[in-house]
């Protein structure tokens, strides 16, 4: 049994004494160094926690005042600046920063940053490609680099993006595959419209070698087909569709009708779409065969095709249709059909929307890359209903 030692009891008060007195000095660098901060930054602070983001610029630019030489207060000021649309006074602050003040490469490197994205939001693009070529060592290569693919893409200089996607991807590790075939169908747009079939066909090639999943470039390489009047080439471009991806059949549905009826096989191209339907369901294909049928082989056989997509998904869209159809027909088992399809219009409205699943931006028409987030293919190719709020 271990006996006790009565002198602990007089070492024990001094390592307590320690402990507290070496607390006191840790707690005096916590006031010392939070004294260095003005109240407006804690402030500014509180501002952000509660979104209020124009006061808290306005807290901040007084802390900054009060403490000038913290080029962090400047950092948090700019990116205040450019999110409440203040880029003008942005650019002024780190323009001011890089002619007045000594910087540390480190520092230097880090206002060029922030400047150029004040410049970029600005949309004065040329500036900010300036600062970001010169920014290319490992810190900032993948922010410099993902910023001039966006500035390549807004001033569609494709080839360019395509340079700078490959680039990207290899520092990166995320694949831009999908971008990069956008890019060479852009490009190939572009000399469809001066006709030059032989090199938009290239670049078409192109853009399935990087994806082969590339709707779009067979439904160019469809239209170069249907132009130059190989019409089976077309539909064999537009048939590969289903094997990418089905649900953008409904984008070639009306191209593939035209040409059977071109070539008097309305009922093929019919049978063909008909099948499409069956297996995958797409109302875009419903539309449409419902209106060629309608026009081609009378009013009851379409009816026939409402009530059947009535019956299996039941909506307003297809009861509007078997409507529309009695009335063609003018059957009079039914009173006042013309109000009743009225009635029905006026509750669908006009409320097919194109939705961005990337940030929900809605569109009445279809767009291969969404003109808000600037993301390709995160539009779908079906609309969908949606009751707006008035």
């Amino acid at each position: 049994m271990v006996e006790f030692e009565f002198w602990w009891l007089l070492v024990i008060p001094f390592f307590f004494g320690l402990g507290w007195f070496a607390a006191r000095i840790d707690i005096k660098q916590i006031i010392s160094e939070a004294s260095d901060f003005p109240v407006a930054y804690f402030k500014g602070l509180h501002y952000l926690i509660t979104n209020q983001y124009e006061k808290a610029a306005d807290s901040f630019n007084e802390a900054v005042k009060l403490n000038n030489n913290s080029i962090e207060l400047h950092f948090a000021l700019g990116g205040l600046l450019r999110r409440t649309g203040q880029i003008d006074k942005a650019i002024n602050l780190h323009n001011d920063l890089l002619e007045t003040r000594e910087l540390s490469s480190h520092q230097r490197e880090s206002v060029m940053a922030e400047l150029a994205q004040d410049y970029f939001k600005a949309g004065l693009y040329d500036r900010s490609e300036d600062l970001l070529s010169i920014l290319r060592n490992d810190k900032y290569l993948q922010f410099s680099l993902g910023t001039l693919l966006e500035i390549y893409e807004r001033q569609r200089e494709w080839q360019k993006a395509i340079q700078i996607a490959l680039e990207l991807e290899k520092n990166s590790g995320v694949s831009f595959r999908k971008a990069i075939s956008h890019f060479y169908c852009e490009l190939a747009t572009e000399l469809l419209i001066e006709k030059k079939y032989i090199e938009a066909k290239e670049l078409l090639d192109k853009a399935l070698n990087e994806h082969k999943n590339c709707v779009r470039s067979n439904i160019l390489l469809g239209d170069i087909s249907e132009n130059q009047g190989n019409f089976e080439d077309a539909i064999s471009f537009w048939k590969k569709i289903e094997y990418q991806k089905p649900e953008y059949l409904g984008l070639v549905a009306p191209k593939i009708l035209n040409i059977f009826q071109r070539q008097n096989k309305t009922n093929d191209g019919l049978s063909l779409l008909s099948r499409y339907y069956d297996v995958y369901k797409l109302k875009t294909l419903l539309d449409i065969l419902y209106e060629s049928i309608i026009n081609h082989e009378g009013p009851a056989e379409a009816e026939k095709i409402a009530r059947n997509e009535l019956i299996q998904r039941p909506s307003l869209n297809a009861l509007d249709k078997i409507f529309q159809a009695k009335a063609m027909a003018k059957d009079d088992a039914i009173e006042d059909i013309e109000l009743i399809q009225q009635t029905i219009k006026n509750a669908l409205g006009n409320r097919k929307f194109y939705v961005c699943s990337e940030c929900g931006f809605k569109a009445r028409q279809f767009h291969w890359q969404c003109p808000a987030c600037n993301g390709w293919e995160t539009l779908p190719s079906e609309p969908i209903d949606i009751i707006l709020d008035e």
